[in-house]
This record gives structure tokens, C-alpha cells and sequence, in this order.
């Protein structure tokens, strides 16, 4: 299908989001995101996202304004066959001249009507008659066929705004494909060349203390300089670095994303600890990144791993085998809850964890001690024993070892040494467990780099000591 798209260059676009239960919070928005990173690598500069409620003049209004303020819109939903799907109807006023004008007439669209049909009768069933409505297009649009689901999309090229809108249906696995299909194709960037993202996940540093050293690389005039444009984003623990670029073509474009990742990596050192490339589909889920990468790591230096975990209760070993080929890393684990269960199954004295309390640096050694141990005698190749022991609330804590702390040690077989480092964490009951799993992972893979860098939250380091 060829679609009359305006003349005009999309230099920047907006992405509008429909549904009420966006704007009560009750489903989060993922259709955004993966948007404006599409939009991003085609060279487009994504300006806004907009999310409103199911009303039809409220939809109208953010067309309207967004439409006034970029060159695309690419809207997400309100496309089915209920009362609350105004998406088509909102357009159809836009195009008839402004969000408080009556609509422009809508006419039931023979392909649309008959796909639906087909898609039914596919399943066995007559079209319902409300799905009648998804055929309806505006005077002025196009309707876009979807061939995963009952929602035709909507095109229309809006002249008096000089604004391209393409109107979406909400799930992924029908707006993905769509996108690729009607979308892309058709769009014109600024006409400066090729553009490129790269990203740099980094673990260890808040996004301040990422930041504030790269800050010139930073600036924002940057694209004017013709240099790469950085940005910082912080999640689930993980800093990442967002280089982006636009170039003449695509050598210079390369050159300029490398110099730029080198200047990081220079500054930022043993805490980049993944590189991401989303033009060539690199799946950038911070979520798997950094038990990802210590797969990686352990699996390339032949080595295995054992956990033993109290107050994160087996997390930090969820969180490995989350990622497929964990197998090839990760022996054992053993949850010691109780201080009896230290005992009975890691060989933690009752004496030391009477003398020193459960969450210690003395019971921290001995758990992982223990733990390596026994994990040798279960698979010669295990060389790292990581133990989390701590208080992770909301009572429990003391003056003395208030909720959040958490020791964390490392037993490396090759180095006949443990590393016991004690954190506080803040946030609630699952925020410290869950940092305290992340924070155990990056110890593991700084022990396999030989790097020695201070992880956030840390408060103390008592220094890494042969095995007792």
C-alpha cells in the first residue's frame, strides 16, 4: 500500500498514548518506549509523549496541539469496537477542521469490513456487530490493514498543520509489525544523513556519580558541534549511557559513536559492563543485563558459581538462572534463613554467629567459605561462592545495624581469598533484597576482572583475606 504522506520532513515527532487506564496508572505504557526508539534510529527527534484519557474532544485537543508542534504524531489505542474507542472519531474532527468542529463524515471502508469477516469466519464465528465500527474511516484518512488483530490502523496526512498522524491499535504484537509495515517506510528524517544509538550499561555508580564526570559530553549543544549527543538513564540499579548520532554516512557515523564510547569507557572504567547496539536488535532489558554479562564472563573463564543467601532468600540465584545458559555457571545455592540452617548446612559456627549476630562480616566469610566448599565437593569447576546476609526490613534493625544492612562476600577458589564488604541499602523490604542479589553479581564479576572499584551503597571494606 502506497499512503499519501505530506511533503514535509519529519524532524520531530510526538507520541500519543489513549486509554484510561494509562492515565489512572492501572497499565504501564511500553508501546512509547520502543516508539521513540524506532523513531530515534530513523533520525526523527521524538519531542513529547502525550497520554490521555478515552474523551473524545480531550484526544482531539492533544492532536491537535501535537499536530501544531511536530511533523509525525504516531498515536497507540482507542481503536477497538467499544464505546470507549474514540480514536477514529477524534481524528475525523481534526481532519474536518479543528478538535471543537463537528466531525468529518466517516464511511465504512470495504477492505477494512471484509478482513474483519475474514477474521472471524476464521474462528468460526459472524462478525460481531460492534465490530462494524473498526471499519469506519474519516473522510481524509487511510485506513492501514492489521493483520494480527480486528483493529485496522488510520493515516492521514493533515495539511493545515503540516503534520503526518498514524493512528495505532495498543498491543505490541500488532503495533510492532504495523509500525514496520506502514510506518517506516514512509518516514523522512531531517535529511542530515544516517543516525545511530549505542548504548553503555554501566553497574556500580549512581547516576550522579556517572554524570558528573562525563559531564561535558553531555552538553546539549553537542549535535550543533557535530559531535554525538549523551544522555543518562537509571534503572533496576543500572546507569546506561545513550550515545546518539546522526552523520553523512555510515562510516563517519561508526567513527564518531567509537570515539564517543571511548571517551566513557576512559572516564567511567571497570563500571561499563555491557555494550548495546539497538539498530541491530541487541536486546537492552537492564533487568537481564548484568547477570547476562556475568554469565558471560564466568562461562569464558571456565569458571562456576554457588550462592548462599539469607535475608535475599535464593533471589540472587532467580536472578542468574533468569537468563537462558545459567546452567553452564551456576552449581548450587543454599537458602540459610534461619541461623540454624547457617549452621546445619553451610558449617557456620553457633559460636560466631552467637558472638557477632547472623548479619556480620564473620558469618558473611564463613556462609561463603562454607558454601564454596561444599560446592567444590558437588563440581570441581565452581571457583566463587557469593553470601548476602542482612536486614532487609522493615523491622529488625537496630542503632547499630540499622534495616538495609547487608554484608556481601565473595570466596574465590583460585585466589584462596573471601571479600566481605558491608552495604546500606535503601528503599523498601524488596529493594534491598534486590540490591543486595545485584550488588552480589557485581562483586563476582569485579572478582573475575581483577578490578577492585567501590560499589554503590557501600560502607565498609574490610579487605580481601585467605580463607580461615
Amino acid at each position: 500500500m502506497e499512503l499519501n504522506v505530506g511533503e514535509w520532513r519529519h524532524a520531530t515527532a510526538s507520541i500519543l498514548s489513549i486509554g484510561d487506564e494509562l492515565v489512572r496508572g492501572q497499565t504501564l505504557d511500553t508501546n512509547s518506549k520502543w516508539l521513540a526508539d524506532r523513531l530515534s534510529l530513523a533520525g526523527i527527534e521524538v519531542v513529547e509523549h502525550a497520554t490521555v484519557d478515552d474523551d473524545e474532544r480531550r484526544i482531539a485537543r492533544a492532536l491537535e496541539r501535537l499536530g501544531a508542534a511536530t511533523d509525525l504524531i504516531v498515536v497507540t489505542g482507542g481503536l477497538g469496537p467499544t464505546a470507549d474507542d474514540l480514536t477514529r472519531f477524534s481524528l475525523a474532527r481534526v481532519l474536518s477542521g479543528g478538535p471543537d468542529a463537528d466531525r468529518a463524515s466517516l464511511a465504512t471502508d470495504a477492505d477494512s469490513l471484509e478482513q474483519l469477516k475474514t477474521w472471524f469466519a476464521g474462528r468460526g464465528k459472524p462478525i460481531p456487530e460492534a465490530n462494524a465500527v473498526q471499519a469506519l474511516c474519516p473522510a481524509g484518512a487511510t485506513m492501514l490493514a492489521n493483520d494480527n488483530g480486528t483493529a485496522p490502523g488510520l493515516h492521514a496526512a493533515i495539511d493545515r498543520l503540516a503534520c503526518d498522524v498514524f493512528c495505532l491499535p495498543g498491543p505490541p504484537r500488532e503495533l510492532q509489525p504495523m509500525f514496520a509495515r506502514y510506518i517506516e517506510p514512509t518516514l523522512r528524517g531531517a535529511g542530515r544523513g544516517v543516525s545511530g544509538v549505542r548504548l553503555l550499561l554501566t553497574f556500580g555508580l549512581g547516576e550522579s556519580a556517572v554524570a558528573d564526570p562525563i559531564g561535558p559530553l553531555m552538553d546539549r549543544d553537542r549535535p550543533d558541534r557535530g559531535l554525538p549527543l549523551i544522555g543518562t538513564t537509571a534503572s533496576r540499579g543500572v546507569v546506561t549511557c545513550r550515545i546518539r548520532h546522526t552523520a553523512t554516512d555510515e562510516t563517519t557515523l561508526r567513527d564518531a559513536l567509537d570515539h564517543a564510547e571511548d571517551e566513557l569507557r576512559a572516564i567511567l572504567g571497570p563500571a561499563v559492563f555491557d555494550r548495546r547496539d539497538p539498530a541491530k536488535g541487541d536486546d537492552i532489558d537492564v533487568t537481564l543485563a548484568l547477570p547476562a554479562t556475568l554469565i558471560d564472563l564466568c562461562r569464558d573463564a571456565g569458571a562456576r558459581l554457588v550462592t548462599a543467601e539469607s535475608c535475599s532468600a535464593g533471589l540472587l540465584a532467580s536472578m542468574i538462572a533468569d537468563v537462558p545458559g545459567a546452567s553452564d555457571v551456576l552449581s548450587a545455592g543454599w537458602l540459610t534463613y534461619a541461623n540454624e540452617a547457617k549452621t546445619s548446612m553451610l558449617g557456620v559456627p553457633a559460636d560466631t554467629i552467637k558472638a557477632h549476630g547472623a548479619v556480620s562480616s564473620e558469618v558473611a566469610r564463613a556462609m561463603a567459605s562454607g558454601a564454596l566448599e561444599r560446592g567444590c565437593d558437588l563440581d570441581p569447576a565452581v571457583r566463587f561462592a557469593a553470601a548476602i546476609t542482612g536486614i532487609a526490613g522493615p523491622g529488625g534493625g537496630t542503632e547499630e545495624k540499622p534495616v538495609g544492612t547487608v554484608w556481601i562476600a565473595v570466596a574465590d577458589r583460585v585466589t584462596g581469598e573471601i571479600d566481605p564488604r558491608r552495604f546500606l541499602f535503601k528503599g523498601n523490604r524488596l529493594a534491598v533484597r534486590e540490591w543486595s542479589a545485584r550488588a552480589a553479581m557485581g562483586m563476582v564479576r569485579l572478582a573475575l576482572l581483577g578490578e577492585n572499584m567501590e560499589l554503590l551503597g557501600e560502607v565498609e571494606r574490610l579487605g580481601a583475606k585467605a580463607f580461615t
